[in-house]
């Protein structure tokens, strides 16, 4: 039986994490763990009052050594969504290491995965399995690349994908918290639409611009143009499933809400905003950056009919070109809402590390250490008629 602290269970994410948490088999106690101490009393006594296992509170400050690795060490894994990951996912993984304490997080920054996966022999050495990067995107991502790549005999294009203002309307998503302050989310956001991001070209890593036009034609029909966008899906899959090719993580994206950000990229790279300051301006734009953000929205192509959330590779099977097209269907609720759409997979493959499914230790990927028949398979458990769709044509 295993004792599992949630870290940043107070948030967005957290809670819905904790909450899938303290259900799967094997949990004996549930701690939440969050820097404003009164935000993880309330989670904890409004879970406690429907799980089956004990919920407590502790305070944690993940910038404190001494009171993270106190915290750590009580616990035998624990489940990190505190972000901004480019600040704060580095030292908590090792401080896990340093501990003894096996790990998951939900890391969506490629910067820190790079310095991540540098920790395996570390690890490996201190016997602790880590998984990084195990949310919707990364993670489920990871997981639909890896069955596209996997019905090619040569890959050589992977891309991931994932919807910011396409499709149905989401749930109010407001990129600022009840106070005022900028979500983590949104200030992630804003370090990987600036700056240079990790890509693949010819099948090596590169470092490029961000937003980026990527034309698609799918099977199915599906086309049109998407963005890049600095994610770990990249670094991940180039070290996993090798692709020859061209890899990246694209936004679907309408033209307008491109033109947007490349305003804000922008002022980021000439020192204007600051992340924060740009994630604040997502809620409120400023008529400047609105009129200059139209005069250039005639240089963006929009999505056409590309889906929201999907990987797709090219390469080629018997000799013979193949597009492959895999995306989860029956899930728009899910994926409208960013804390299930993260949270719940976060705890779902949680329980492949608890239950030792992830047998080796060490740093790992999503792709390499979550089995995707059982996630899958749980997933539609939890958000029934979701499923995974897969499509093939040749190039």
């Amino acid at each position: 039986m295993t004792k599992v602290l949630a870290l940043g269970g107070a948030g967005e994410v957290g809670r819905v994490a904790a909450r899938v948490t303290a259900g799967l088999p094997g949990v004996r106690e549930l701690v939440i763990a969050d820097r404003d101490l009164a935000a993880a009393r309330r989670t904890a006594a409004v879970l406690a009052g429907s799980v089956p296992v004990p919920v407590r509170a502790r305070r944690v400050d993940v910038t404190d050594r001494a009171e993270l690795d106190a915290a750590l060490g009580g616990v035998d894994a624990v489940l990190n969504t505190v972000g901004p990951y480019y600040r704060f996912g580095l030292d908590v993984l090792r401080a896990a290491i340093r501990t003894g304490t096996d790990y998951l997080d939900i890391c969506d920054d490629w910067e820190p995965t790079v310095a991540m996966l540098e920790l395996d022999d570390e690890a490996r050495a201190a016997g602790v399995r880590a998984v990084i990067g195990m949310g919707a995107s990364p993670g489920v991502s990871n997981l639909l690349a890896a069955r596209a790549a996997a019905r090619l005999d040569t890959l050589t294009d992977l891309h991931t994908a994932w919807p910011v203002d396409i499709g149905p309307e989401p749930e109010d998503t407001a990129p600022v918290d009840a106070d005022g302050a900028p979500l983590a989310a949104a200030v992630h956001w804003m370090q990987q639409i600036s700056g240079t991001v990790a890509v693949v070209e010819g099948g090596r890593i590169a470092q490029r611009p961000p937003l980026t036009p990527v034309a698609l034609d799918l099977p199915g029909g599906h086309r049109g143009t998407a963005y890049t966008v600095g994610h770990p899906e990249p670094v991940t899959l180039h070290r996993t499933l090798r692709p020859g090719g061209d890899a990246a993580g694209l936004m679907v994206v309408t033209a307008g809400t491109a033109a947007y950000l490349d305003v804000l990229r922008e002022d980021l790279d000439a020192g204007r905003l600051s992340n924060e300051t740009a994630a604040a301006d997502l809620n409120r734009p400023t008529l400047r950056r609105t009129l200059r953000a139209g005069a250039r929205a005639v240089r963006f192509r929009g999505p056409g009919t590309l889906p929201g959330f999907f990987a797709a590779a090219t390469g080629r099977v018997d000799g013979g070109p193949v597009r492959v097209l895999v995306r989860l269907t029956g899930a728009e609720s899910l994926l409208n809402d960013m804390a299930e759409s993260t949270g719940v997979p976060a705890a779902l493959g949680l329980a492949q590390l608890l239950d030792r499914t992830v047998p080796t230790p060490g740093v790992h990927p999503p792709e390499t250490a979550v089995d995707a028949e059982r996630f899958f398979a749980d997933l539609a458990r939890h958000c029934p008629g979701v499923g995974v769709s897969v499509l093939e044509g040749s190039s």
